[in-house]
């Protein structure tokens, strides 16, 4: 077992263990954390009632921010056309078709996001088995397949976050930096959590979020309230 560098036990020393606190005291808590030679991502880890294995018991979505996640997200599109064009204007980074799909095909995986027409899925389709297992294939339910091209490069672009639960009924997301304000991480998270809420499946019962937490790149984690 690897054993906690200096700085860790320092951290943990201050860390609740496993009492939760209010959200606004848990970041104020985190930001004391900061003390890195990088700029940390600040994540949350919520643990739900659901049941992964039932289809309509499945949590995922995409959400805006209010501050964003203070990172430029790397947006590729699949389009022809008029569909292409808008695409390229509203900024995404690469636009292509049979030429896109054969970049991938070649290893090419350096974007963040993976948007697709619908006209465009029977080409997608094939790439799901390098594209599926990274969280990065095209979806309805995720917004990612659309003809709205423009609104959805913007939004990631603007710091749009993509999620879905994990076999263990685990949803896992970037809200913010350590840099952000303990206010825009507040109300980044809560923006969250809200999000996750309102997506409660209509077959589960019980409770529906058992845990959250909040952490950085390189802290313990801190429980929060739900």
């Amino acid at each position: 077992m690897v054993k906690p560098t200096k700085a860790m036990k320092a951290m943990l020393a201050k860390a609740p263990g496993i009492v939760p606190m209010p959200l606004q005291q848990a970041v104020e808590l985190l930001k004391q954390f900061s003390g890195r030679k990088f700029d940390q991502t600040v994540e949350i880890h919520m643990k739900l009632g659901i049941d992964p294995s039932q289809a309509d018991q499945l949590v995922r979505g995409s959400v805006v921010l209010p501050h964003g996640i203070g990172k430029i997200q790397r947006v590729i599109v699949f389009a022809k056309g008029d569909y292409a064009k808008i695409a390229t204007e509203a900024g995404a980074d690469f636009v292509g078709a049979e030429d896109l799909s054969k970049k991938i095909k070649d290893g090419f995986l350096d974007f963040d996001v993976c948007i697709a027409t619908p006209d465009m899925m029977g080409m997608v389709g094939p790439l799901g088995k390098v594209l599926g297992p990274r969280g990065l294939m095209p979806s309805p339910r995720a917004g990612t397949v659309t003809t709205d091209v423009a609104r959805v490069v913007k939004e990631y672009k603007a710091g749009k976050v993509e999620f879905r639960n994990d076999k263990g009924a685990n949803i896992h997301a970037v809200v913010g930096k350590m840099s952000f304000d303990a206010t825009k991480l507040v109300e980044n998270t809560t923006s969250f959590i809200s999000y996750v809420q309102s997506l409660k499946p209509n077959t589960v019962k019980g409770l529906y979020i058992r845990s959250i937490a909040i952490c950085a790149t390189m802290s313990p984690s801190i429980r929060v309230t739900a």
